[in-house]
């Protein structure tokens, strides 16, 4: 099973050497674990009404091959880990042109309580939506 969608590029994505700025890999992320979560019933209405929402505590990004504007892209999300509560979570984007690999963004984070401010376990819409995603080959419970 896969989650992926083709990305758009567009003139202001692009830096100075006429590639694909490096804070757009980020974005484009975003854009995508969000639309998972709509995807799988987690809108922000579903949010706002249970008081939860993902926070990140590490994003990196592995460049592997150059993107300029005109490349046909797909960037899909998996699973890496999740603790067994399912407050913490582990994802990884591939960025792909045709087959060819050309970057890897990973991230660690968890749910937080919005009214607390503390880390909290999910409710079950949502730890129905976290697995459901698909998972990375070497993925892992913790």
């Amino acid at each position: 099973m896969t989650f992926s969608r083709p990305l758009q590029l567009r003139w202001s994505d692009m830096d100075p050497n006429f590639h694909l700025r490096h804070s757009v890999y980020y974005d484009f992320g975003a854009t995508l674990r969000t639309e998972f979560l709509v995807a799988h019933g987690v809108t922000p209405q579903i949010m706002l009404k249970e008081h939860f929402g993902p926070v990140l505590f590490r994003e990196e990004a592995i460049f592997k091959k150059e993107i300029r504007i005109g490349d046909s892209i797909i960037m899909d999300v998996k699973a890496s880990y999740l603790s067994k509560d399912h407050s913490r979570f582990g994802m990884q984007h591939q960025i792909l042109r045709g087959e060819e690999l050309c970057a890897i963004i990973n991230v660690e984070g968890a749910f937080i309580d919005t009214i607390k401010r503390k880390l909290t376990a999910l409710p079950q819409i949502a730890i129905e939506m976290v697995e459901a995603m698909p998972k990375t080959e070497d993925f892992k419970w913790t």
